[in-house]
């Protein structure tokens, strides 16, 4: 029953339908809603406000939600040319075209940024914040879905809060959020997090009930993301890191349960995490942004103690393997705003080992995790500036070639450059690994060359790299004309080899 979800006979006056809520957004606004890595974001809204459009009226926002979110707000808002400015990830083909032939103006963020730009007023006023919710409570407190993100900032922030209250997400998870919310410097305390499983903050998002203006019920279901199937290259992958990590062990460097682990978004990701299930290691804990299929399996095999992000990423196996087992997951896991999941205070504190997916590497370890040849978007920075910079051991992963081999991810100058040598501390292909901690840049260069590159790139990048050390210049040497002429001969004949 609805009432279950709707806490208080004020609040269930300001049930309407979608689209009466969406006329409450005007042309112009700044939306902001909930959603991460798609999950937990808001749909029968967007897509009523699509309905606006496609009727002929003029409507243009800016959106910003927490990271990527799905088809029925990305895809439709984008194909209907509803969103004129985007912030801060996405993963939508639709967006991603409008945003590489420059019909929306894109801005790739840190993830930890974006909260704090919204509390700031860096993007201007919040119009509407759009939250997909499993209840409100008579105060108006709101009970996130599968994902929290800048949830609580938008909510905080907005003049008017409009929510959905998705009746296909579990009631299970009401509990497992922890939200917890900084203040303005110089007001600003320590976040009072020492372990993954900490919980110091409320279970639902405060919000004035006088600020919800509409709430929508819905039972459309996240538009999860399948995750491909664990290769050979993923399982070298992931066996190379855990034995850098067995070697850590034992040079003392990492206890015996390791430290808190944090991995990225997609299939590689998904695959180097799901390794651990079996190795030796056990009592692990995970200090991340996105739950995977991954963790549902480390938690099953009893490997993992608490696993802490901002959302639940499953594939459309993993979203049904999480809705029939919500209330054992729920046990394990805690969703935290972004500000928190992502903040590098934490990170540095709880020793996080950040593992995260590059496209292309260079080879003295400056990484490229966005564009690709330098100039086309894919998805964007995400969260993994945030752990890179701040982790205790960072990693970055990639196979070694692109395109059926036409492409080596390991090329003598980065075409963009998103983490920087200083930051990247371990590179992994399924060739091998570069540890490449208080190595000078030639030292850099042949461990990754040597461990990293495919064998058919292998004697090219030595030869550029041999060439580039003969010039005045002995600390990052570079021949100029060259550095980017693997990209260039791609572009013109595609493929990177000679």
């Amino acid at each position: 029953m609805i009432k279950e979800r709707i806490r208080g006979e004020a609040l269930l006056t300001k049930l309407t339908s979608a689209e009466d809520a969406a006329k409450l957004i005007k042309d112009g606004d700044t939306v902001a809603t909930s959603g991460f890595t798609p999950s937990g974001y808001p749909k029968a809204v967007p897509l009523a406000l699509a309905d606006r459009a496609k009727n002929g009226e003029k409507i243009e926002i800016t959106l910003i939600t927490g990271a990527s979110v799905g088809p029925e707000l990305d895809g439709i808002l984008a194909e209907c040319g509803v969103v004129k400015r985007r912030f801060p990830y996405q993963t939508n083909s639709s967006m991603r075209n409008a945003i590489n032939s420059g019909d929306i103006k894109y801005a790739d963020m840190h993830l930890s940024h974006v909260p704090q730009y919204i509390d700031y007023g860096f993007f201007g006023d919040i119009d509407v914040a759009i939250v997909e919710a499993i209840a409100i409570n008579e105060d108006g407190g709101i009970v996130p879905s599968t994902s929290v993100g800048v949830s609580p900032q938008a909510v905080r922030n907005a003049k008017k809060v409009i929510v959905e209250i998705n009746t296909s997400q579990s009631m299970h998870l009401e509990g497992i959020h922890d939200i917890y919310m900084t203040e303005k410097p110089p007001f600003r305390q320590p976040i009072p997090i020492t372990h993954s499983g900490d919980r110091v903050g409320t279970t639902y998002i405060p919000c004035d009930p006088d600020k919800i203006v509409a709430i929508v019920e819905t039972d459309i279901t996240d538009k999860v993301r399948p995750l491909g199937a664990i290769d050979e290259d993923s399982k070298m992958i992931s066996q190379h890191i855990i034995k850098f990590f067995e070697n850590e062990v034992a040079a003392g460097r990492l206890p015996e349960n390791l430290l808190p682990l944090q991995s990225g978004v997609g299939s590689v990701a998904n695959a180097v995490l799901g390794g651990l299930v079996d190795s030796r290691f056990t009592d692990l804990t995970c200090y991340t942004e996105v739950i995977q299929d991954s963790m549902f399996d480390l938690i099953d095999a009893g490997k993992v103690t608490v696993a802490s992000g901002t959302s639940f990423t499953p594939s459309e196996e993993g979203l049904k393997r999480l809705n029939d087992n919500m209330e054992h997951y729920a046990k394990y896991c805690v969703l935290r705003p972004m500000e928190i999941s992502n903040n590098p205070e934490v990170a540095r504190r709880l020793g996080v080992i950040s593992m995260n997916t590059a496209i292309e590497v260079d080879i003295y370890g400056h990484v490229n995790s966005t564009n690709i040849m330098g100039s086309r978007m894919m998805n964007g920075l995400g969260g993994s500036g945030d752990y890179t910079r701040n982790a205790y051991i960072s990693i970055f992963t990639t196979v070694s070639t692109a395109k059926n081999g036409d492409i080596s991810s390991i090329v003598p100058m980065a075409s963009h450059v998103d983490h920087t040598e200083h930051d990247v501390q371990v590179i992994v292909t399924e060739q091998g690994l570069a540890d490449l901690r208080g190595k000078s840049p030639r030292e850099r260069a042949r461990a990754i060359i040597e461990n990293c590159a495919h064998p058919d790139y292998r004697a090219e990048l030595l030869d550029y790299l041999e060439r580039a050390e003969q010039t005045p210049f002995k600390h990052e040497s570079h021949l100029m004309d060259e550095a980017l002429s693997w990209h260039a001969r791609f572009l013109a004949t595609g493929t990177m080899k000679k």
